[in-house]
């Protein structure tokens, strides 16, 4: 009862955890601040570039600010369609892992045994994997593009430099990451058995251990002898016994 008491806690923690990672990487989606780069151009004007995912943006001190959405999809780079691709991938991969998490969990009582009910967790812990893991590509591969064009003395363009979106990204990644592992890891150990919790093995022969007894080889003869089973020798003593029960005796038996 307290192991069952505390893989409930530990499954109750580990959604929250994920809920949470998730919650974090949705809200990167609709922020502009994934780069960002500030130009002074005189003393009381300084513009701000800023984009993410879906748009460029600028804004200046006086308050004026402009968004404007990349002018067509078949022009943009490789890496922001798959980054894109990625992000939306560990969006719904992390609302499917929450349904799962949430049919399985020991608290809720949906659905049937228990151990279909840890499998059903251990696949909501798989799914919060994968969405991490598609998060973790994206940020680390925008990053390491922004970091990259920053430290190249050749690049003549505009840099940029990696925006709070970015961080926030991360973070819900290593929540994603961390409590997937450990929700799978304890689901895992009561949905899956291993081998030495398997029953055991069917004996290969039927040999009852009579039979084993019957015809096992003397210790001091290197002859085999096969001795009559003992079916065998109780039939016989039955019939012995019949016999002399139905002998008849004369008269002159007796004498």
């Amino acid at each position: 009862m307290v192991n069952k008491t505390v893989v409930m806690y530990m499954e109750i923690g580990c959604f929250v955890t994920c809920l949470c990672g998730w919650i974090l990487v949705c809200s990167t989606l609709p922020t502009e601040y994934w780069t960002f780069s500030e130009v002074g151009s005189i003393v009381l004007t300084t513009s701000n570039y800023y984009s993410n995912l879906w748009r460029d943006c600028i804004s200046d001190t006086t308050g004026v600010s402009d968004c404007k959405d990349y002018p067509s999809m078949l022009g943009l780079p490789v890496y922001l369609h798959v980054c894109r691709a990625l992000a939306v991938c560990a969006v719904i991969t992390g609302f499917f892992g929450g349904v799962l998490t949430l049919i399985g969990m020991k608290c809720t009582k949906i659905g049937g045994s228990e151990i279909a009910n840890a499998r059903v967790t251990f696949a909501g812990a798989l799914t919060y994997l994968l969405s991490g893991s598609c998060g973790l590509i994206t940020y680390s591969w925008w990053a390491n593009k922004v970091v990259r064009e920053y430290l190249d003395p050749n690049f003549r363009a505009q840099k940029f430099e990696l925006g709070a979106a970015v961080f926030v990204g991360f973070g819900g990644t290593v929540l994603l990451l961390s409590g997937g592992a450990v929700l799978g890891y304890f689901s895992g150990k009561e949905g899956i058995p291993s081998g030495s919790q398997k029953g055991p093995r069917r004996p290969r022969t039927y040999a009852t251990a009579r039979t084993r007894r019957t015809y096992m080889l003397p210790a001091t003869s290197s002859r085999v002898t096969l001795v009559p089973p003992l079916f065998y020798e109780g039939r016989k003593s039955r019939a012995t016994r019949a016999s002399s029960k139905s002998r008849s005796f004369g008269r002159d038996s007796f004498v």
